[in-house]
This record gives structure tokens, C-alpha cells and sequence, in this order.
């Protein structure tokens, strides 16, 4: 018998390979990078393939092109059936409707734990389908074929699943780190402007808070990647996805369990204005309008340099990114910017206390804990008077004493 208190406590550690391939042709059959990753010795696993409705439609002949490519490894991968074609964008993840229609299709394939799922898309399609197999069996193999600029410089290669709950985004997920990543140049061939260009903002973000001499290739490559130019966009996703990796891998808290997001500048404008768009806005389009205020904040309350700052905010809108949006004017019954509700969601997601990434010099990201509102307000004043398209409307002041977020 024991009397008092006692507690057992051991230290669990557990090693995660996290790889992030680059290809051309995935699904030609004379490329035989999935049949190296997935078939086993001994076994014949099994592959559910997941394709993004949009890809499906823009590229018809890419699920036959997938049957036909596992049919000649038959001995070896067993697909279960044609890909499974779901919605992309972030339409994807506004219910749990089509993580459970994934569930569904693992529990009548019988997909084990030595199976795969197959994530072919951008990267909503990847949060669904990286929950649904996170969540089946407590975790089955997933692989991620990310087919967008941001899905392959950024969320592709990254460790999260998530969808939307409650007007919040990503507020139901987990973190899994995916089996393999494939980046396939190709599959990018499809892509409007739009949104191709929409994933240059997170390569403009992880070089501001990670690398210098990368901003600096930005800048050099900018009338290159304006026009979209194959290899300086090949060059920009592939420096944009070994940062990112290198963070998740080297940064010591890749499960995100303190409060520091340095990944995540810009983010909590960015988030708030996909809400407040119902989702219109792209969520790099938002990253760039959020990237684009905290620079102005950082530099209004003498962080960074006003040089710096004008370098910034050039390339961002060299490289063809709008810096404002009709939302950020969108007010609250106190009158107040309905966006900067986003810094008390941010917060709340965070575990308590506010931690904001900012910058104090290209390249140089430096952790804030409050917003001095002012500040921000005036950032956001400035955002509507030179980039703005619409007629100017006077956004509201605050106290001079007022900081941090009420």
C-alpha cells in the first residue's frame, strides 16, 4: 500500500523523417519515385487516391494518367480504385463532411496502417485528406502531392492538418508529419495567375523572418516571377520549402506547443480577412495584405527602418500582390476594425498569451506581446490611403493611451 502521493514520469522522444521530394511527371510510368517510397518487401500495400476536384477538371486525362501508372506496379501497390474526387479550395474545409467521406473510403478499402493515402492538390484538399488519415487507425501513411504554388513552397511541406470550425480557421486538426511530400513541377502547368502569384507571399514571409540573402534573390528574380518564369519560380519554391522544413525540423518546437509562430507573420491579419471575405480572398492574397501591415506597424512603432520597409512593400506589390482589401474597412458595433479581432483569435489559438511575430530588419523576425493599437490603426490608414481602389473612408482612432488588444 502506498500512502501520500507519487509519480511516475519518463521522457518519450520520438524521431519523425521528414522528406520533401522534387519531380517532374509523378504519374509517367517511367518514374519510379512512388514505387520506391511505397512498396515494401514482402507486402502489397494498398493506395487510396485522393484528387482535388479543380486538378481533376483542369487536367481530364490526370486520373486515368494515375490508374494506368499503378496498374503496371500491381505486384507491388495495389491502388483500391479509381482516385477519389472531392472539392478543393477552402469550400473543402467548411465542414467535416469530406474528411468523413475519406474515412468512409479507408474503412471499405480496408486501408491499414501499412497503406497510403494519396493527397493530390492544393493545399485545402492536403488538410482534409492529412485528417483523414491522421485520424483513421490513429494515424495511417499519407503522402502529399502538393499541386499549387503555396501548397509546394509552404503548407505542403509542412506538418499540420486542419479545417474550419466555428468561424475559425484550422480550429479542428492535428500535427502529422506526412510520409513523404512530392513536389512535381509539372502539376503546376494548370494554374491560373492568380493563383500561382497567390503563393509568392509565403515566400516573401519566410524570407523576411528567416533569410536575408533570399529576399534579396526575390528582389533580383522579381520581373522573372512576375511573368511567372519556370525556372526562377522553381528556384523560389524550392529555397521556399527548405526553409519552411528547416524550421519545422531545426526550430525546436515543431508541434507548435509554446506561443512563439514566426512562420505565422502576417497570419493573424490574414486569417481574419479570409473570414471576413467568406473566404473569397486567397489565404496568400491575405498573407500578403497581412505581411504588408505588420511591416507598416513594425516600422511605425521603430522596429524596422523605413528603407527596409519601402524595399518590402515594393516587392510585395512588384511581384503583383494587392496590399489592400475592402474588409480591412469592415467595423464592429464599437466601431472599431473588425479585423483586428483577429489579434484576440490569434491569442486564444496560441494558449494565452499573445505572441506576434514582427520585424526588425530583413531577415530578422523579433517577438511582440502587445499591439499598440494606435499604432495599428494608423498602419491600417496607411494600407487604405495608397493602396486602396475605393473611395477613402475615415477609420477610427483610438485613445492615445490605449495598448495592447481590448
Amino acid at each position: 500500500m502506498m500512502s501520500g502521493m507519487s509519480t511516475i514520469a519518463r521522457t518519450i522522444r520520438v524521431q519523425f523523417d521528414h522528406r520533401v521530394h522534387f519531380t517532374r511527371g509523378l504519374f509517367a510510368p517511367s518514374n519510379s519515385l512512388l514505387q520506391t517510397l511505397l512498396a515494401q518487401p514482402g507486402r502489397r500495400p494498398k493506395v487510396l487516391a485522393v484528387l482535388d476536384e479543380g486538378l481533376a477538371q483542369a487536367r481530364p486525362d490526370l486520373p486515368g494518367a494515375i490508374e494506368t501508372y499503378f496498374s503496371g506496379l500491381r505486384d507491388q501497390l495495389a491502388l483500391v480504385g479509381p482516385p477519389l474526387i472531392i472539392e478543393g479550395g477552402e469550400r473543402a474545409k467548411m465542414s467535416y463532411f469530406h474528411v468523413s467521406e475519406i474515412h468512409s473510403q479507408i474503412e471499405r478499402h480496408h486501408i491499414d496502417r501499412h497503406s497510403c493515402v494519396l493527397g493530390i492538390g492544393g493545399g485545402a484538399l492536403l488538410d482534409v485528406a492529412g485528417l483523414a488519415a491522421a485520424t483513421a487507425h490513429r494515424g495511417v501513411r499519407h503522402v502529399r502531392v502538393p499541386t499549387t504554388v503555396l501548397g509546394q513552397n509552404d503548407s505542403g511541406v509542412g506538418v499540420k492538418n486542419g479545417i474550419n470550425a466555428f468561424g475559425k480557421k484550422n480550429f479542428i486538426g492535428t500535427f502529422a508529419p506526412p510520409f513523404a511530400v512530392i513536389n512535381d513541377f509539372d502539376l503546376l502547368a494548370t494554374l491560373s495567375e492568380r493563383d500561382q502569384r497567390a503563393g509568392f507571399a509565403e515566400a516573401v514571409k519566410v524570407a523576411l523572418v528567416r533569410d536575408r540573402a533570399f529576399f534579396e534573390s526575390l528582389e533580383a528574380d522579381a520581373d522573372l516571377l512576375a511573368r511567372f518564369e519556370a525556372e526562377s519560380m522553381q528556384r523560389m519554391i524550392y529555397r521556399s520549402a527548405l526553409l519552411h522544413v528547416e524550421h519545422i525540423a531545426g526550430g525546436g518546437d515543431p508541434f507548435e506547443s509554446g506561443s512563439a509562430r514566426p512562420l505565422d507573420f502576417g497570419h493573424w491579419a490574414a486569417h481574419k480577412l479570409e473570414q471576413l471575405s467568406d473566404y473569397q480572398i486567397r489565404h496568400g492574397e491575405a498573407v500578403a495584405i497581412g505581411i504588408a501591415l505588420d511591416v507598416i506597424y513594425s516600422r511605425n512603432i521603430g522596429l524596422l527602418d523605413a528603407v527596409s520597409a519601402a524595399r518590402i512593400v515594393a516587392l510585395l506589390r512588384k511581384l503583383g500582390l494587392e496590399l489592400f482589401a475592402n474588409e480591412l474597412l469592415h467595423l464592429d458595433p464599437e466601431l472599431q476594425p473588425m479585423v483586428l479581432k483577429g489579434l484576440e483569435e490569434f491569442r486564444e489559438h496560441l494558449g494565452g498569451e499573445l505572441t506576434l511575430t514582427m520585424l526588425r530588419g530583413i531577415g530578422a523576425g523579433v517577438e511582440v506581446h502587445e499591439v499598440i493599437l494606435p499604432k495599428m490603426l494608423e498602419a491600417l490608414a496607411e494600407l487604405q490611403q495608397h493602396y486602396s481602389r475605393t473611395n477613402l473612408v475615415a477609420l477610427p482612432k483610438a485613445a492615445s493611451g490605449d495598448s495592447g488588444v481590448h
